[in-house]
């Protein structure tokens, strides 16, 4: 392989994701700026509003990141020290941490070999009577089976949490991503389908998990301050100890100016998608996930596997081949319990085989909605390449 210093000066660097901001977004946050309120003002209100309706939910909670949303969920549906979080093993690491946040445990789950989803048979194996919660993750934009988890939750006082991060837009049997769990939280991190900066929202029907929400997210505080102000009152009570999870009106601003384009956006990742289905068609060492006939993708990720019996090298060469010819592939993810944290607690490698032998060799190919077809074309030539490699 050439010296990854000697690359081709001629080749833009392609990333695996990237904003979009328009004049509409600098217009927004400048308005913004420019009124009587930076944060927890009118615009919080008007993105939860208009997210909650785009995803076809009752009432959203907007928070400071998808992290949070997470953290605020696992507090809404009472998970408490000795409480056990089912969570699949390839997701990243806050969908597990959130459970942690609270005390819990999470039991890490193994994965549908080609899709990378939560096995729901491998959920049902994993319960006990400590079982709180289970998060399903719509890994790279695909909803995670639903009704399967549901069906095992039923009867149990299991919450059913969607980290649907990867997925606004996707839908499952019908259904919006945003309703088919009992609380679905979202991230607007610069590399998702819109942006805050940073950023994330909470979507429920359910009016009491959405009230403790907006509670946890102002330090436990259980008032509204606009309304203390136009009472002319000082009071408040902190009812439970919460934290600063706000997202500034600047930023929802800025979210409420992205989501007008959201619809497109979700359209043009599956264009861009079915360009690499087609090209990838004729490339034997290169292995789309599977999508469920069931389900439509939002397309956060376009993520593949390398067939290493069909190559000479492993994925750690195909990687940095890739990056040599400025083509910002990237891997999502490692399983969870790998990572150093969990492993000085106990974890140790064996525990979800499908999701450590599919880690070896997965990618993450740039996707994008700016991306052109050529965009596409020059990816796949550089995976149709590495069969040379030695």
């Amino acid at each position: 392989m050439p010296d990854r210093d000697n690359a081709p000066a001629a080749l833009n660097f392609l990333p695996y994701g990237r904003q979009e901001i328009g004049d509409c977004d600098i217009k927004a946050v400048v308005e913004a700026l420019c009124s009587d309120w930076l944060t927890t003002g009118p615009r919080v209100a008007q993105f939860e509003q208009a997210f909650a309706r785009f995803c076809g939910a009752a009432q959203g909670v907007a928070v400071n990141s998808g992290t949070a949303a997470l953290h605020a969920a696992m507090r809404a549906i009472g998970v408490v020290q000795g409480d056990e979080v089912i969570v699949p093993a390839i997701t990243f690491a806050a969908s597990a941490n959130a459970a942690v946040y609270e005390g819990a445990t999470p039991v890490f789950v193994d994965v549908e070999p080609d899709t990378l989803l939560i096995d729901p048979a491998c959920v049902a194996e994993r319960i006990t009577p400590n079982t709180k919660a289970i998060v399903a993750v719509d890994y790279a934009g695909q909803p995670a089976d639903y009704d399967a988890l549901h069906a095992i939750a039923k009867g149990k006082g299991i919450a059913v949490v969607a980290d649907a991060c990867h997925a606004p837009g996707a839908t499952y049997k019908g259904r919006m991503a945003g309703t088919l769990a009992d609380i679905s939280c979202f991230s607007f991190h610069p590399v998702k389908h819109l942006t805050t900066c940073e950023g994330g929202m909470a979507l429920t029907d359910d009016g009491d998990y959405a009230a403790h929400m907006r509670r946890f997210r102002n330090h436990g505080i259980d008032s509204d301050h606009r309304k203390r102000d136009a009472q002319g009152t000082f009071a408040y009570d902190m009812v439970e100890l919460g934290y600063n999870y706000r997202l500034p009106d600047v930023q929802c601003a800025l979210g409420l100016a992205q989501l007008e384009r959201l619809p497109q956006w979700v359209t043009k990742r599956r264009t861009v998608a079915a360009w690499y289905d087609a090209a990838l068609r004729d490339v034997a060492h290169v292995r789309p996930l599977r999508v469920h006939a069931d389900r439509t993708n939002a397309y956060h990720l376009y993520v593949v596997r390398l067939d290493l019996s069909k190559l000479h090298v492993d994925r750690a060469r195909a990687f940095a081949y890739l990056r040599h010819l400025g083509i910002g592939a990237n891997v999502h993810y490692a399983p969870v319990y790998l990572h150093s944290f969990y492993r000085d607690r106990g974890y140790r490698p064996g525990l979800c085989p499908v999701a450590e032998s599919r880690y070896g060799e997965i990618l993450s190919l740039p996707m994008f909605p700016a991306m052109a077809q050529s965009d596409v074309a020059r990816v796949v030539d550089a995976l149709r390449a590495l069969s040379g490699l030695r």
